[in-house]
């Protein structure tokens, strides 16, 4: 079997385009060929990027099939599982090498609806940074069992305590970047995972003096596939939160 081959880019691709959406899949074979023509069929200036992390379900396979692959659709292979955060990052360094104006982050299980994409397209352009809150006009969570809303809610509530991140959902997924902002980034820095991650950015987003505005959303859990979740990134989160206030303070 051949190596997995990570695409370079060419630049200046992005110009011209409205936007990136990346999406950091590892086994979802299921849902990709499924969300990825969702999401181009919402503004024409959208294009997407799959960073797979050599998921053995061949989802990465199954985007190299998708009918405008090489076009609107682009695909970063990695020969493993390398975590969430990562994936991101790898997909910001694209984003910003190919020129795209805005860069965003989605879920590919359906639980960030495609539809929603207009809306954030429409709030950057007076925001730098636009984040789907879950908790923004009371809780706009679907079918999540209870342990995991509460979870949830409370690991908002304690990173807003303890770093002083000045939003109400400091964990969710979904958001459209600027590119200035993810150039402003210390990205070689940014080591976390999970929703530590969406902390973490946020956080030097906030610190450096970026817009940040948050939009309702509606969160749905997925319908098909197994949860990243695990012991390990709540851990990781409940540390960083503290890390984060004592960068603050000094």
């Amino acid at each position: 079997m051949s190596a997995p081959h990570e695409e370079r880019p060419v630049a200046g691709r992005g110009v011209g385009r409205r936007g990136l959406v990346i999406i950091p899949t590892f086994n979802e074979i299921d849902n990709i060929t499924r969300i990825v023509p969702d999401i181009l069929s919402q503004d024409p200036g959208l294009d997407v990027l799959v960073v797979d992390d050599g998921s053995p379900d061949g989802t990465a396979a199954a985007v190299r099939s998708l009918p405008e692959m090489g076009e609107r659709i682009h695909l970063l292979e990695r020969s493993h599982k390398m975590g969430l955060g990562s994936a991101y990052i790898a997909g910001f360094h694209w984003a910003i090498a190919e020129g795209y104006p805005l860069v965003f982050e989605m879920d590919a299980d359906f639980s960030h609806n495609p539809e929603s994409l207009p809306e954030f397209l429409a709030a950057i352009e007076g925001a730098d940074l636009v984040l789907g809150s879950r908790y923004l006009n009371g809780i706009t969570v679907v079918n999540w069992p209870l342990r995991r809303l509460f979870l949830s809610v409370g690991a908002n509530v304690y990173a807003r305590i303890v770093t002083g991140l000045p939003v109400k959902d400091c964990t969710g997924g979904f958001k459209c970047f600027r590119r200035e902002v993810l150039e402003a980034l210390p990205l070689e820095r940014i080591r976390s995972d999970g929703y530590s991650f969406q902390i973490e950015v946020n956080w030097y987003c906030w610190k450096r003096g970026f817009r940040i505005r948050e939009i309702p959303i509606i969160f749905e859990d997925r319908r098909i596939g197994v949860s990243k979740m695990s012991r390990r990134i709540i851990w990781e989160a409940a540390l960083l939160v503290w890390k984060l206030r004592f960068m603050g303070t000094r």
